[in-house]
């Protein structure tokens, strides 16, 4: 799947003239966490700006300012002075694996998009990735869902969706991890229309253990 298949469209952006407060505004309106910041002529990205830089820059709930200083302070204080300038970005042929790599190696919670002249085109969140997440594991099907210790060789998930293809069952989704050993890997599957001994039966000659089976 690429980035352009999940990523948000519907892009809200600031500029570095923007003012802290209405930074604030949209990103509450919107229901928003982070906007991206581009310039005034080039319209290009030039920084990101998160609801929690704005956090910072405005002034501690414990200072003695009232609340008319402390908005007249945030007025004057633009986008441009408290955005992060070194964005890490991707790109909407990228895959999606490859942006969420990015975003956990930078301990982000988003990433532009943008083209290949730097304009921005999009956006993806967390929530995007939760959401990309659930749909993985076939989470809003109803279903048996699996986890079982495979050999780690070559053709064993073949092996495994032949043996549920010929039980008449069908397969809503299906991922396997590393497992303890080099020996092993971890699958977990979702399948339909089979019973619990019915999915068991068809596939223990090709599995080493039936760590979990559960109707969901």
């Amino acid at each position: 799947m690429l980035v352009k298949n999940i990523m948000s469209r519907n892009l809200y952006v600031a500029h570095p003239k923007t003012t802290v407060t209405d930074a604030q505004e949209t990103m509450r309106r919107e229901n928003i966490h982070h906007l991206p910041v581009i310039d005034d002529h080039t319209k290009k990205l030039v920084g990101i700006v998160s609801e929690k830089d704005l956090l910072y820059a405005s002034p501690s709930p414990a200072s003695t300012l009232d609340v008319y200083e402390m908005t007249r302070l945030l007025s004057k204080l633009s986008v441009g002075s408290v955005m992060a300038k070194k964005v890490v970005s991707a790109h909407p042929q990228d895959l999606v694996e490859d942006a969420a790599r990015k975003m956990v190696d930078h301990d982000i919670g988003c990433l532009p998009i943008v083209d290949e002249d730097n304009y921005p085109v999009g956006i993806i969140t967390e929530s995007d990735m939760f959401r990309l997440f659930i749909d993985l594991f076939g989470t809003r099907e109803k279903g048996l869902r699996a986890t079982l210790r495979i050999p780690e060789e070559p053709g064993e998930l073949a092996k495994l969706g032949s043996d549920v293809s010929e039980h008449n069952g069908n397969i809503v989704s299906i991922g396997t991890w590393p497992g303890e050993r080099p020996t092993d890997a971890l699958c977990i599957m979702k399948v339909t229309g089979m019973t619990r001994e019915q999915f068991i039966s068809s596939v223990e000659k090709h599995i080493l253990e039936v760590i979990d089976i559960r109707e969901v």
